[in-house]
């Protein structure tokens, strides 16, 4: 699917929101509703809900029904709000995806297939599958080190064909092919680490797709605007002060960093579902000293 990059589909600065919970572990979605606002004020213009920051394995199809509504009448005037559908299952998918379009979502994102490693021939089919059940853009993301699977360049260059499918958030930093794609097939490209963030810009990436964007969407936005000006000395100096918060991730996990981090600065959205835990005290204590280090604000 061909589009223009001064058309991003998704946003430019976009965060993969959390699920916010209460204190019962139910959903709250005035929480929700109230983190997509403080996001959207400070410069995001994308939100992707119910994916895997999103805590999608734990949460039920009924839920994050319910919140991409709430978020979509909260600021889906002021941002693109796409919901994740993807999984191993691909009825389910398209399901998922025929259910978030009915819902108003702006666009949809299809996850590789994990754990079950189908061939390239089984990845196309699926995401196609998806595809043709909607006609609202399609982003697809490729995440190997979590999938255990990776979208090829020849499978990636078949399925750009289709017109539903329009971006791709890439978290392999394949820098090489992800140039050749998107000079080849139209593709939006996001970075899915915002730890490469700057150098997916400079290959013709449209944005990113964050976690980080939840404690620093001031300097994401920053940097981006930079880039486009040209002030590579300043982007490159945003790039570097969010380490931080990258080595931080790196230890605790993006469900847990950014629950902890929000509850920080005083924006609490619960704790993680099981599986994953939230941070101890001391694992809170180390984060409020890089959050003061990457200078986020309240």
């Amino acid at each position: 699917m061909t589009q223009s990059a001064a058309e991003p589909l998704f946003g430019t600065v976009a965060v993969a929101m959390v699920t916010p919970f209460s204190a019962d572990g139910s959903l709250d979605v005035r929480a929700g509703v109230a983190l997509a606002e403080r996001l959207v004020a400070r410069g995001v213009d994308g939100l992707v809900l119910g994916g895997t920051t999103g805590e999608s394995p734990t949460t039920s199809p009924a839920e994050k029904l319910e919140l991409l509504s709430a978020v979509l009448a909260a600021v889906g005037d002021r941002a693109k709000i796409t919901q994740g559908v993807g999984s191993y299952d691909t009825a389910k998918s398209v399901q998922a995806a025929r259910d978030a379009q009915a819902a108003g979502a702006h666009g949809l994102l299809v996850v590789t297939p994990y754990y079950s490693k189908p061939s390239q021939a089984g990845l196309a089919a699926h995401c196609r599958a998806v595809a043709d059940a909607v006609t609202t853009p399609i982003m697809l993301y490729d995440v190997p080190h979590r999938t255990a699977l990776a979208i090829e360049p020849a499978t990636l260059q078949e399925l750009a064909a289709h017109p539903n499918i329009a971006a791709m958030k890439e978290a392999k930093g394949d820098f090489g092919s992800g140039a050749e794609l998107i000079a080849t097939t139209g593709l939006q490209y996001y970075s899915g680490d915002d730890v490469v963030y700057l150098p997916w810009l400079a290959v013709g990436a449209v944005g990113v797709v964050s976690v980080l964007g939840h404690l620093v969407p001031e300097q994401l936005r920053e940097l981006h605007t930079a880039f486009a000006e040209g002030d590579l000395a300043r982007a490159r100096e945003l790039q570097v002060s969010i380490l931080p918060l990258v080595r931080a991730q790196a230890r605790y996990g993006g469900v847990a960093l950014a629950k902890a981090g929000l509850a920080l600065l005083g924006q609490p959205v619960g704790e993680p579902r099981l599986p994953i835990l939230g941070l101890d005290g001391e694992e809170t204590a180390a984060l409020a000293q890089d959050l003061e280090l990457v200078g986020a604000r309240q």
